[in-house]
């Protein structure tokens, strides 16, 4: 398990196994020049370990936004989904899931489990920048997190 550690106030993080798909997503970050630094979890359990990491006040940065892929080793992003929102340490922290997968059960069972929204990925490397866009205007500029 291996975790990307970036200093800052806040961070958005991703929970993502593939490689190709992380430094995808980071480009994509970079080119819709969002300021917020990214981190990654390589899966689910990682990701529940840094954010209980912060929880216990090992780390400062406070994470702002959770992006979350659902086809992890060994706790995948539902499994994930339901640990993190029944930690009431975590449970505010918004998940956005986002997947290859376009399956109508993965879609109920994400906003079941507490999902805050779920988004299947662009296909066009411009279709994750306008997605990444989207996300920082909404997520880290509009709404307003505790």
């Amino acid at each position: 398990m291996r975790v990307t550690v970036a200093p800052a106030s806040r961070a958005l993080w991703i929970a993502e196994d593939d490689l190709d798909d992380r430094l995808l997503l980071e480009d994509a970050f970079r080119e819709a020049r969002v300021s917020v630094p990214l981190r990654f979890a390589d899966d689910g359990e990682a990701l529940l370990d840094a954010l209980r990491g912060w929880a216990n006040g090992k780390d400062p940065v406070v994470p702002a936004l959770v992006l979350m892929d659902l086809n992890m080793p060994l706790l995948d992003g539902h499994e994930t989904l339901q640990q993190l929102k029944a930690d009431p340490r975590l449970r505010h922290i918004p998940v956005v899931m986002l997947t290859t997968s376009h399956a109508p059960h993965d879609v109920e069972r994400s906003y079941a489990f507490g999902a805050s929204s779920f988004i299947s990925k662009p296909v066009t490397f411009e279709g994750l920048v306008e997605l990444a866009d989207t996300l920082n205007q909404y997520w880290l500029r509009t709404v307003r997190l505790p």
